[in-house]
């Protein structure tokens, strides 16, 4: 017999409107066909490389499988404390303080978290556009609210204008959101942006959620992009949502952490205690082997990054009618003219030619008319990928 209650009549505002997945709209239509590039999501094709795997097997070999302290366990957070040593020096004059880092169950979690930490029912966090849809949705999820603040787009770049926050900040904002490398559009804040930026939620008053998740993913000499880091001071309100996912290929394992003013160890305990209790021991373990053992794997993964960065902007750069800005990254957030339904758009190049795309609609305000494309992958895939969308695009527009 069909179920024929109205089931979302009856949840709570926020869990009913929770948004699909934009980039899951599409990824339906490719469902049953091996012949798919898939180029919509957000990781490489590597797997976790062994020695990290080998330190979770021997974790649980040993029996380490009990409740541990909801902060993580103290060889990880030490751990985390110098790998930022390695990358940034000191902090405050210091070595970090281990007391500082929080593991959570995956960076989502961290940004769950920071925004339960800095905003309430109601209140208002600046998002600049386009981003990542996880985090406006988590912040309706908590009762707050996520206040789009459309970068602008040029081929010379993207940009975050400090007119156009000024013009979004109110009396509710309590925070704003700053995703540096960026998920989908790869634009990254220079160091003199930061310091505009760091400056304007002094003078708001505003806590900043810095994800760094792709901070490593630098292709110049230096090991990081540029990093709140090296500007902040004691009392800003700074809180960092970083991830094992992207940097060791670990997104399979949900393992993060969130760096905050070591104050505020107990209400992060409290809401860690409060959702998940803590991380599993055996994969704090395999975390601190990627912190301490990982540099070479890291850097593999970027090398493979790089190149496939070459790949496909040379290739669509051939392309008339495609614009782009220089990827940060893992990803390239590409412009087709003409094109006012990228959803649409995505379904008929899936259905055309096979490569999976994100339509940048589901990137939110600003993203409409683009494409991300994922190129942390394969490089002869990535070749494959991208002659096919040459020549589908450039028979369209000539038939256009």
């Amino acid at each position: 017999m069909p179920d024929r209650v109205d089931w979302l009549s009856r949840l709570s505002n926020p869990a009913a409107a929770a948004p699909a997945s934009g980039i899951a709209e599409v990824m339906k239509h490719g469902f049953g066909r091996d012949d798919i590039v898939r180029l919509w999501v957000g990781e490489g094709d590597q797997p976790t490389p062994d020695f990290i795997a080998t330190a979770a097997t021997q974790s649980l070999q040993r029996g380490e499988t009990f409740y541990m302290p909801q902060a993580g366990i103290p060889d990880l957070r030490a751990a985390l404390a110098r790998y930022h040593d390695r990358l940034f020096g000191s902090l405050f004059g210091s070595p970090f303080g281990a007391d500082r880092f929080f593991v959570t169950g995956s960076g989502m979690q961290a940004i769950q978290i920071a925004i339960r930490l800095v905003a309430g029912t109601d209140e208002e966090i600046l998002v600049p556009t386009p981003a990542w849809p996880n985090f406006a949705a988590a912040t309706r999820v908590a009762g707050a609210r996520a206040v789009p603040v459309q970068q602008r787009f040029s081929p010379n770049g993207w940009q975050l204008e400090l007119d156009d926050l000024e013009a979004a900040v109110t009396d509710r904002s309590r925070a704003l959101f700053l995703n540096s490398p960026s998920n989908p559009s790869g634009w990254t804040a220079s160091l003199d942006d930061l310091t505009a930026f760091l400056a304007f939620a002094r003078r708001h008053a505003l806590w900043i959620i810095a994800d760094e998740v792709y901070g490593r993913f630098s292709y110049t000499d230096a090991m990081t992009t540029p990093s709140l880091h090296s500007l902040i001071e004691p009392d800003d309100r700074v809180l960092f949502v970083n991830t094992f996912s992207k940097n060791w290929a670990m997104t399979g394992w949900r393992i993060g952490w969130l760096e905050a003013p070591s104050g505020l160890a107990g209400p992060i305990e409290n809401l860690i205690q409060y959702s998940t209790s803590g991380s599993a021991v055996f994969m704090q373990r395999a975390a601190i082997a990627a912190l301490d053992q990982g540099e070479d794997a890291l850097g593999a993964l970027l090398d493979r990054a790089r190149i496939g960065r070459e790949i496909v902007t040379a290739r669509l750069a051939k392309i008339s009618g495609i614009e782009f800005a220089a990827p940060g990254a893992f990803y390239l957030f590409f412009r087709i003219a003409g094109v006012s339904n990228s959803t649409e758009t995505a379904k008929t190049i899936l259905a055309h030619t096979g490569v999976g795309l994100a339509p940048g609609s589901a990137f939110g305000p600003g993203g409409e008319g683009f494409f991300r494309l994922c190129f942390a992958g394969d490089h002869d895939v990535l070749r494959t990928a991208t002659d096919r969308l040459a020549e589908y695009l450039v028979a369209s527009m000539t038939s256009a």
